[in-house]
């Protein structure tokens, strides 16, 4: 049996602010699965780069230790921008499937609302300004 979506209205927002509208909610789906698409292309570029790196990295012939030094520093640099992009898309997972459950909005850490604002500004959030603000002085 295919799990029921969440409504529009039935999302958690701040007091005083209105509900949902299937229109935002829209905007916050399309945002979130262009950037998931666009984010797969830079991975998948990403990786062909680094395939490419980790094979010439055997290849010592020819090359100083400015030019291995080099390599190992592009090899390094693409690791991370993989990693943080692979990052990224576990975010959108993970609120696409917040969506789809109705829990999309409730901070993962005091469970308050997360306000709308701050989830159509930024849809992959998952802590409220409290929360995060706690976390990053951490």
């Amino acid at each position: 049996m295919a799990a029921k979506k969440a409504s529009a209205s039935s999302l958690v927002v701040m007091a005083g602010e209105a509900s949902w509208t299937k229109k935002e909610l829209d905007e916050v789906l399309t945002e979130l699965h262009g950037q998931r698409e666009k984010l797969a292309h830079v991975i998948e570029d990403a990786e062909s780069d680094l395939a490419g790196l980790m094979k010439d990295a055997g290849d010592g012939a020819g090359h100083d230790q400015a030019d291995m030094g080099a390599t190992s520093f592009e090899r390094d640099h693409e690791l991370t921008v993989v990693n943080l992009e692979r990052d990224m898309v576990a975010q959108i997972d993970r609120a696409l499937a917040r969506i789809e459950d109705g829990s999309y909005g409730i901070c993962e850490s005091c469970g308050q609302p997360i306000g709308k604002m701050r989830l159509m500004a930024f849809p992959r959030a998952t802590l409220c300004m409290s929360c995060k603000q706690r976390e990053e002085r951490r």
